[in-house]
């Protein structure tokens, strides 16, 4: 590849602190992007991926500073400024998919406006519903013409996150940029979206950077994979390569703390932290957690070598090399027969606002039903499923948030009242729930210990400086420095903050933990060292968690049962074990095969469209979505739970066809 694209060449950034030196946050970094190129960057969180990013769309962050380097677009050099004009970033045919979806979008405004807005800019003024409409469909959504006339907090995480894919593609971009686009995103709308970013990069031309924690899917989607550390580019080489031979220590641990990468167990933890953004740096900055530093490492920075692979270290492993996939034991609490919470024929239900919509009669709409299910102390439960399917309605009517229509829930076998503050005060410190956005859990105004100190305070009586060394010891346990007591939520990272509002939740000694996608914004070895806390706390304090995640790895080297739901009803309850071998319901089936593994291939795309969320009228639900559905007998009757394996299904098939390894689901190529 020849020409480039992108060229960023010995790019130094930073800023300023207090006392006027320079801090900085990208160390030299030389990256090229050839055309029709998807490019990955992997790393922890604050190793510099979002400053690179804004710095390829020519932006600085307020208060930063070039000190040396240069980024050039097509040859023509890019000025980076702190106000870039958003005109002079479309010219450059530059578009970019932020982390946030809910960010991008404007809440008092439809989506059609939204995207005929974007639309008006290269096309001019007019009525552009048709083309508003095409991009829609391009990404999947149902009823494409329904939802224009919806504003972003009506729609799940997943469809906002596919809407400002949308209008990202109304620019038809010479370069997308992505930073995190999948997070959040279950299994079957990430193998959507990454299907429709290579069909994109075919039909425009589009070059790609794709930023993400997922290795899965950056080794499923892109050509080459470029890893960052400390601001520093360590390694670069094709996916293929980098998967299978990784020459830097770094790489090779990251791989190895990916969920599924390892044959069983929990992924290792890296040991260590990485060095604090901004700080001095002497040598490697991956020394002190390197397996087998020299002294070399400790006086000299590797530089990375030139071409289109590389390697930033003086001692490279050999390749290729064989990357351990060993897993952790996952530890086993002392008492696993105790009865901690049972859940008995949930109703969940919400109303619509407007009395419009009560005269239509329109008012109620179904959620979840028919949902029981028990939890022991010591042990975890996944609820799995894709967006939309009542998980997090689930939880919230557990936690005493979302009223219940009907059923109910206990708690040590004791009545767990609906509403929260209706509970005694040892189910309010028993039952704790954290959020999958942690800004719904941290004030924004107060300080990490201004958040912790009421709970230790109110459930133990801590003060002073009891109080802050309890605190400071709780951030230790989520891998954060006791100093981030005093910061801001603003001031940390998004996966800083997940740990601090984990922090929060078990700061009251909980026994049942509501954990909603809590590992979702987190990179891998953060989230490795959150499951190993997790195990260890579920071990020593004999904790029941009830678990939500897209990441069906995750559950395999985590959960002790998972039950799946789908539009509202569970369709399977069961083990672990059972995953891998059956009997499996065929949506079971469908999410396991759409799991992302970093060196597996991408599956195929599912041939049905998404499908509106709520309970269906009659039959089976999935029956429109399977291949092996019984005319008269799926799409009219609704197929009763019976007994399989260590647990039970609705499934009108066989149990030998839903063992059988050869049943398939509606695909095309």
């Amino acid at each position: 590849m020849s020409h480039s694209l992108l060229a960023i060449e010995g790019l130094k950034l930073g800023y300023q602190d207090h006392q006027g030196d320079f801090r900085a946050v990208l160390r030299g970094v030389n990256l090229s992007l050839a055309p029709r190129e998807i490019l990955g960057i992997v790393g922890e969180s604050g190793c510099g991926k979002s400053t690179l990013t804004m710095a390829m769309l020519g932006m600085l962050r307020s208060g930063s500073r070039v000190a040396s380097g240069s980024v050039s677009l097509d040859g023509t050099p890019v000025t980076l400024r702190e106000h870039q004009p958003d005109a002079l970033v479309h010219q450059r045919g530059i578009s970019l998919i932020p982390q946030q979806a809910g960010q991008a979008l404007t809440p008092h405004m439809t989506i059609g406006a939204q995207l005929q807005e974007i639309i008006r800019l290269y096309q001019g003024e007019g009525r552009h519903i048709d083309q508003a409409i095409s991009l829609l469909e391009q990404v999947r959504l149902p009823t494409p013409k329904q939802l224009l006339n919806r504003y972003p907090h009506q729609l799940s995480g997943g469809q906002q996150q596919r809407v400002v894919i949308a209008m990202a593609l109304a620019a038809k971009p010479r370069l997308l940029l992505m930073d995190e686009p999948t997070t959040g995103l279950d299994a079957t709308t990430q193998v959507h979206v990454l299907h429709l970013l290579r069909q994109l990069r075919d039909e425009l031309d589009t070059s790609i950077v794709f930023i993400s924690h997922d290795l899965g899917a950056v080794s499923s989607l892109c050509d080459r994979i470029a890893v960052m550390y400390a601001g520093h580019l360590i390694e670069t080489a094709d996916k293929a390569e980098l998967i299978a031979a990784p020459r830097h220590p770094y790489t090779r641990a990251l791989l190895a703390a990916s969920p599924g990468y390892q044959e069983q167990g929990l992924p290792p933890e890296l040991p260590g932290a990485p060095p604090a953004t901004g700080s001095h740096i002497q040598g490697c900055a991956f020394e002190s957690r390197c397996p087998s530093p020299q002294s070399l490492c400790r006086q000299q920075t590797p530089r990375l070598s030139r071409g289109h692979n590389g390697v930033a270290c003086h001692f490279p492993l050999p390749a290729p090399t064989q990357v351990p996939t060993a897993g952790i034991p996952r530890p086993s609490a002392i008492d696993r027969d105790h009865l901690l919470l049972q859940v008995q024929d949930l109703a969940i239900r919400y109303h619509k606002p407007g009395w419009l919509h009560r005269l239509r009669q329109q008012a109620v709409i179904n959620t979840v039903d028919d949902i029981s299910f028990s939890l022991n102390t010591g042990q975890t439960l996944a609820l799995i499923g894709e967006s939309g399917s009542g998980k997090s309605s689930i939880l919230k009517a557990i936690a005493g948030i979302n009223p219940i229509q009907k059923g109910g829930c206990r708690l040590h076998d004791q009545p767990l009242a609906e509403s929260v503050e209706a509970r005694t005060s040892e189910q309010k410190r028993d039952v704790q729930l954290i959020f999958q956005h942690p800004d719904a859990a941290l004030n924004p105004r107060l300080t990490i210990f201004q958040s912790l100190a009421p709970v230790l305070n109110k459930w133990f009586g801590l003060q002073g400086d009891e109080c802050r060394k309890q605190a400071g010891q709780l951030l230790k346990e989520v891998k954060l420095d006791p100093d981030y007591l005093d910061r801001l939520p603003g001031q940390l990272s998004g996966g800083e903050q997940q740990r601090a509002a984990i922090a929060r939740a078990l700061a009251a000694r909980p026994e049942l933990l509501l954990c909603d996608e809590v590992t979702s914004a987190l990179d891998v070895s953060v989230q490795a060292a959150i499951l190993r806390l997790l195990s260890r706390l579920q071990r020593d304090r004999n904790i029941g968690i009830l678990f939500i995640t897209h990441d069906l790895s995750l559950v395999k080297s985590f959960a002790d049962r998972v039950a799946v739901l789908y539009q509202g009803r569970l369709v399977q309850l069961c083990s672990t074990r059972q995953l891998a071998s059956g009997p499996l319901h065929p949506y079971t089936r469908l999410l396991l095969e759409a799991t992302l593994t970093p060196g597996t291939p991408m599956p195929a795309v599912e041939s049905t469209a998404g499908h509106e969320p709520g309970l269906p009228t009659q039959g089976c639900a999935f029956q429109a979505r399977c291949a092996h559905a019984i005319k008269g007998t799926c799409d009219r009757v609704l197929p009763p739970p019976r007994p399989c394996g260590e647990g039970w299904l609705r499934c009108h098939l066989s149990l030998e066809a839903l063992t059988s390894k050869n049943l398939e689901i509606k695909r095309v190529a």
